[in-house]
């Protein structure tokens, strides 16, 4: 069974940062395209970074301030936020797919996790 199980989420001020983990279990990440999205208030669930197949990808919104780091050992892919603005506020998931797409679509994934909530006041 796939699982994909996201943790890290907390409140912190504009500014602050967190760092959110994705860990999988049934699989390997790295036999797959592995994408942290968020859906905030009144919003589609958009796309924020992606690890697949040994390349990276990130939102314009998050470059410079997000980064990825996949940790084959433990089967995870972290997404670390630093400077962040009240606009990352929302309920953020890890996917998983099993083949190639377009990374920041969510269509492109099969396997999804619960969320963990992020909140950033301003």
């Amino acid at each position: 069974v796939h699982r994909l199980e996201e943790s890290g989420g907390g409140s912190v001020q504009a500014g602050g940062s967190l760092r959110l983990s994705c860990a999988a279990s049934g699989f390997t990440i790295g036999s797959y395209c592995l994408g942290w999205f968020r859906q905030g208030p009144g919003k589609t669930r958009e796309g924020v970074a992606a690890s697949c197949w040994g390349a990276s990808y990130y939102a314009d919104s998050g470059k410079g301030r997000f980064t990825l780091s996949q940790n084959s050992a433990r089967n995870t892919l972290d997404l670390q936020m630093s400077s962040l603005k009240f606009e990352d506020t929302g309920m953020y998931f890890c996917a998983a797919s099993r083949s190639v797409g377009i990374w920041n679509r969510p269509d492109t994934y099969n396997y999804w996790g619960r969320g963990t909530q992020v909140t950033v006041s301003s």
